[in-house]
């Protein structure tokens, strides 16, 4: 039995997990953005609920909250706004007072 005074040591299990846990990347921060917002192809949100926007990476999870967030509202696929698809912006209008070129 160790004294008050000792320190304890830390076991080759906790360490490893410690050295684990900092050098694998989780996915979190500005490393994994791009891949949660599902802006790219393989992001983890595919959909996004049409009620909340809360977004999830398949229909199941989306039918799951849909039950249990909102279940007087009657779940429709066609509704799901899928954010893997591609998406063509439209230019936006001009504003007035900005000019469009500096160059005379």
């Amino acid at each position: 039995m160790t004294g008050k005074a000792k320190p304890k040591k830390h076991t080759a299990k906790e360490i490893a997990a410690k050295i684990d846990a900092a050098t694998t990347n989780r996915g979190g921060g500005k490393a994994g953005l791009a891949d949660r917002s599902g802006v790219e192809k393989g992001g983890h949100a595919k959909y996004e609920c049409p009620h909340c926007k809360i977004t999830a990476p398949d229909l199941k999870s989306m039918q799951i909250h849909h039950d249990a967030k909102h279940p007087k509202v009657p779940f429709e696929e066609s509704k799901l706004v899928n954010l893997h698809a591609v998406h063509v912006v439209e230019p936006s209008k001009p504003r007035p007072g900005v000019r469009g070129s500096l160059k005379k």
